[in-house]
């Protein structure tokens, strides 16, 4: 590639790379020859393939706070790179780095990137703003503090793993850190956040992934005037649940993680002649029509799609062994990936293909017949509780699918079991949940089929 035109050296391009299966975005800032990264994931090959492209090197990683939702490869591209690590002094980072809070700034070329100390979301995010050669404010890279539409939610710090810091308390800093520090910036500021629509860092975020100050001044909710109070009230209410992994994963960012090749090449491989080992939870990736037609006994269907990695870290707890099966060594390869993502990759015992015999399979619904008789069926909702407010079935156990296999216990055998959710993803997942543990019973899945009773019952 030849040098670039000098009229361009000096140029800053801000490149996004959008995570879709996490809703997460992370940021390449070049400036000529020199590149910044911001909130990277788990893979590294991105950046490095971005470097390559305009012949310059990575000189800094910046996080704008540890993580909950995804593995960030700061640590391995830093090693990588000899670039330098950048993050809050507040983090306790146990990773070579250098502290950028209030008042450091690093240079990049001919423009500048400060810090701007940020809590809320958690009690060490940052935002990063560039500012030009003119020292005028260009771009604001927002983490999880400021989303489009949306804001960090301020709850997923409170367990021993996010360091036991109440959700009030951060709802406060948060309400300080929008209105003293984000919304005091020039309106023409753009906003680049770390996450977009269906993160589960947020509850309303936008379908765009960025923004303006001056847009969401005038369209966030969170940023609308409002007291203290409100502002923690109204933040606080109808936050979605918190998956289980995301306590292991800030503590995994916060030490920096191992290779990402090196950790998927470390993953143990069945052979054809090798079984799981009876009493390991087997994850099985095959779509749900696969999976009712055979399966092995006692597997939990969660299907390779667009949030696998979201709901394997909801259902399986950090501290849990597990075989992952798909139906090609492609497919093999893809959840294994999507698994190390979530920091899950130890976590596996071995990876296998799934084998000729599959004997177990799973009973097909009579639509007809929960249609005039529902009363002749327990009926399991496992959507999350908000959505559950609107019942699609009169009488429905509300159990939602993270808390299922705690919860499996509670659902009376005496009736066929029958599990409905939205659309039928999560319902393939919970029917084999329950049927793993509930052996004895009849456990049906309602599945796609529930578009046919969007009609909330009678109470």
């Amino acid at each position: 590639m030849p040098p670039l035109p000098s009229s361009t050296a000096s140029a800053v391009q801000i490149q996004q790379f959008y995570d879709k299966g996490l809703a997460h975005a992370s940021y390449a800032i070049r400036c000529g020859r020199q590149i910044a990264v911001i909130d990277p994931g788990r893979d590294p090959q991105p950046y490095y393939d971005f470097a390559d492209e305009h012949e310059a090197d990575i000189i800094a990683v910046i996080e704008t706070h540890p993580h909950a939702d995804f593995v960030s490869s700061h640590l391995e591209i830093a090693e990588e790179t000899e670039a330098t690590i950048y993050c809050s002094k507040l983090v306790g980072a146990k990773y070579p780095h250098e502290d950028f809070d209030d008042g450091d700034r690093i240079k990049l070329g001919s423009v500048e990137l400060h810090a701007i100390n940020t809590p809320g979301h958690s009690p060490d995010s940052i935002s990063i703003l560039l500012l030009d050669e003119l020292a005028q404010s260009r771009a604001v890279f927002t983490g999880d503090t400021l989303f489009v539409g949306d804001v960090g939610r301020p709850d997923l710090r409170e367990n021993e793993a996010g360091g036991g810091h109440q959700r009030e308390e951060l709802a406060a800093q948060l309400y300080r850190s929008t209105r003293n520090k984000l919304m005091t910036l020039p309106g023409s500021t753009k906003v680049y956040p770390a996450h977009g629509p269906g993160s589960l860092c947020g509850k309303t975020t936008s379908l765009d992934l960025d923004s303006t100050i001056a847009k969401e001044l005038k369209t966030n909710y969170a940023l609308q005037p409002m007291s203290e109070q409100d502002f923690i009230k109204v933040l606080l209410a109808d936050q979605p649940f918190v998956p289980k992994y995301f306590g292991h994963d800030v503590q995994l960012n916060r030490q920096g993680a191992p290779s990402f090749e090196d950790s998927i090449r470390a993953v143990p491989h069945l052979g054809s002649t090798d079984t799981p080992e009876p009493g390991v939870l087997l994850i099985d990736t095959r779509p749900a029509a696969k999976f009712r037609a055979g399966h092995l006994a006692g597997a939990i269907n969660l299907q390779d799609g667009g949030k696998f990695e979201t709901w394997l870290g909801s259902v399986i707890g950090p501290d849990e062994k597990f075989y992952l099966l798909a139906d090609t060594k492609i497919a093999l390869d893809t959840v294994v990936r999507k698994t190390a993502k979530i920091g899950y990759e130890g976590n596996i015992k071995g990876a296998l293909l799934a084998p000729p015999t599959l004997p177990t399979t799973a009973p097909a619904v009579n639509v007809a017949q929960v249609r005039e008789h529902p009363e002749q069926f327990t009926i399991v909702d496992i959507r999350n509780r908000n959505e559950a407010q609107t019942p699609v079935f009169a009488n429905a156990l509300v159990i939602p699918l993270p808390e299922l296999r705690e919860r499996a216990h509670e659902i009376p055998t005496g009736k066929p079991i029958l599990v409905h959710c939205a659309g039928g993803y999560r319902s393939a997942a919970g029917t084999s949940i329950v049927q793993a543990a509930l052996p004895a019973a009849q456990v049906l899945d309602l599945g796609e089929a529930v578009t046919d009773f969007q009609a909330p019952a009678e109470h």
